[in-house]
């Protein structure tokens, strides 16, 4: 009985010592996911708080940027810049599907 105690108390110590987070971890059977890194580069065009813009070719690209966001050098209009960026989806609405039309039977050939 000694023996049985002593061994559950030595298995609640390492699991309170490795901590809740690690034994979740064990439990886990997928990685989290990765985010994919995307990047676009051009010449600023605007600076804001929230925001930087890029021309790229013809187009204008709006960049959202927070407090978080690191930045390298003196970023000002005219600066040519690259910007590493992430895409997440803020929201997702999902339409009914389209019932498929029914399709027409052909008419079989007969061989005589």
């Amino acid at each position: 009985m000694k023996t049985c105690f002593k061994t559950a108390f030595l298995m609640s110590a390492l699991l309170c010592a490795l901590g809740p987070n690690t034994v979740h971890a064990a439990r886990r059977k997928t990685p989290p996911p990765v985010l994919k890194t995307y990047q676009v580069t051009g010449p600023v065009l605007e600076v804001t708080n929230d925001m930087i813009v890029v021309q790229k070719g013809k187009e204008r690209w709006e960049v959202a940027r927070d407090s978080g966001t690191k930045v390298n050098g003196d970023l000002k209009v005219g600066a040519n810049v690259t910007i590493q960026y992430r895409m997440t989806a803020a929201s997702v609405d999902v339409k009914a599907a389209k019932a498929a039309p029914a399709a027409k039977a052909k008419p079989a050939n007969k061989k005589p």
